[in-house]
């Protein structure tokens, strides 16, 4: 966001590597950010940062 701005988009995808290495944490993830959240795909990163904070 420091670098690209406040209308940067993000996916859980982008906390892990290109590959399928830990898929419980990969669903974990993926639960939280589908699931419990109902968040889409892409999202703007500021309103992660603000469901993590």
């Amino acid at each position: 966001m420091a670098e690209k701005g406040e209308n940067v988009g993000l996916s859980f995808y982008a906390f892990f590597a290109n590959k399928n290495d830990n898929p419980e944490l990969l669903m974990e993830a993926a639960t939280w950010w589908i699931l419990t959240n109902k968040l889409d795909h892409f999202e703007k990163a500021v309103k992660i940062k603000r469901l993590i904070e």
